[in-house]
């Protein structure tokens, strides 16, 4: 039963597209954010790739009156590129830094260098306490032969463990950010079946917006339509995601994206558009006619949760071959530069023990493949330690997959029975349950 203590916020996600000297109009549509964000006065305020701590300062300042609390999540060597702003008190915050994150060698995607991870403010809004995250996962670049999917899943499993490990005092919950995943893609089935986080644009009573929500659109003059192909409209990357508590029902009342242009203005605010949900919050009692459909969409959830961790686990494995097979050529190509360079010295070494014998090569182009075979030697030595550490963080994801798969099995079978224990615990009506909302 609904309580009549609701309490209503609004909750803006925006992906700024903010490296400096390259994302174009840079200093011109931070402007236009910050215009946008003192007018509208959201409550949170979610921003990504804000990859410079001097346009944050700047937002900063522009929103001191409207938000008066922020925070900024640095990683990485250019950062997360995360921020937070809000009208509430930020009382504790948190960063946690995915272990998987793309390749250093592929410079001109970049997303090694950002350290991607998922931020945590803990806010208070009004009595309750809301745990606030905002994150932004690796780009996919390229949706046929996509050589980062096993990182995207590592990175969609940290964070719904994340995000339920640290969420279990939080009365509501919130993310929000570029998750760089269509909405039935595997890291996103995963993400949402195991913290039971509810998607806005699916649950909200009203919306306005693109088409189908989408947040890349064909028709933005930032957007490269070739990386859209098949998309031919655009893709929905970009997501508020939210679920209440056994206290606390949520609902979505309305949601809205920007459509590309701004009026007045001759750009957008960036390549991806702006996201505004907003949210109603209401005390709520437990009834006592919910425990069968509990029980009932609870083992469902589980089977289907089951199959989802199997799939993820499967494409891991997919990144262990990989990774095993990377590390193997980069090891194979280091001893052959050992080799090459062992010989060298070893000619080198020729007319200290020949007395009287000449260097049978030309000097500089002796030092030339010296040269060459260090550099292949240190080259292949670093990305063997690369490949290993990568080796680590898949077999370790896999790891636990399988405890996870085995603990949700359990469970299964024994959910009938187990059910009546926890009847407590079952969520607020319309809740999607979470997969340890059945745990004994």
């Amino acid at each position: 039963m609904a309580g009549t203590d609701a309490v209503s916020v609004r909750v803006f996600s925006l992906n700024c597209w903010g490296i400096r000297y390259l994302s174009k109009h840079c200093p011109q549509r931070y402007a236009m954010i910050g215009e946008l964000l003192s007018k509208e006065e959201h409550d949170i305020v979610l921003l990504q790739e804000v990859w410079s701590e001097k346009d944050y300062l700047y937002l900063k300042k522009t929103l001191a009156c409207s938000h008066p609390h922020s925070h900024y999540f640095k990683s990485g060597v250019i950062g997360s590129g995360l921020a937070i702003f809000s009208k509430h008190r930020i009382h504790d915050t948190f960063l946690y830094r995915y272990s998987l994150n793309g390749y250093p060698y592929m410079a001109h995607h970049g997303d090694w260098f950002g350290g991607k991870a998922v931020g945590l403010a803990i806010i208070n809004i009004g009595s309750q306490t809301a745990n606030v995250y905002v994150t932004h996962l690796h780009a996919e670049y390229c949706r046929e032969k996509d050589s980062y999917l096993p990182h995207r899943v590592v990175q969609a499993w940290e964070l719904q463990q994340f995000i339920r490990h640290t969420s279990a005092g939080a009365d509501v919950v919130i993310l929000g950010g570029d998750l760089n995943m269509h909405p039935q893609d595997l890291g996103n089935r995963l993400l949402r079946s195991y913290t039971g986080l509810r998607d806005s644009y699916l649950e909200t009573a009203k919306f306005d917006g693109c088409e189908d929500g989408i947040t890349l659109i064909a028709d933005n003059p930032f957007t490269n339509k070739k990386e859209l192909i098949p998309f031919e409209k655009g893709i929905r990357i970009d997501y508020i995601l939210f679920k209440g508590s056994s206290e606390i029902d949520i609902h979505c009342d309305s949601m809205s994206t920007t459509k590309g242009s701004v009026s007045g203005h001759p750009f957008p605010y960036s390549d991806h558009e702006a996201l505004t949900a907003e949210l109603r919050l209401e005390s709520v009692k437990a009834g006592g006619d919910r425990q069968s459909k509990t029980q009932a969409a609870g083992s469902g959830k589980l089977a289907e949760l089951v199959d989802i961790v199997t799939e993820a686990r499967t494409e891991v494995k997919v990144g262990l071959h990989c990774a095993e097979r990377m590390r193997y050529t980069a090891a194979r190509t280091g001893v052959m530069g050992l080799a090459l360079l062992l010989l060298e010295l070893a000619i080198a070494a020729v007319p200290w023990f020949a007395m009287g014998a000449e260097q049978p090569f030309p000097r500089t182009s002796f030092y030339l493949l010296a040269a060459l075979c260090f550099a292949i030697l240190l080259t292949t030595t670093l990305l063997y330690i690369f490949y290993t550490m990568e080796l680590k963080s898949l077999q370790g994801a896999e790891d636990q997959m399988r405890l996870a798969v085995g603990s949700l099995q359990e469970k299964l079978r024994g959910f009938p029975l187990a059910q009546p224990h926890n009847a407590a615990r079952k969520p607020p009506e319309g809740q999607e349950p979470s997969a340890f909302d059945s745990e004994e």
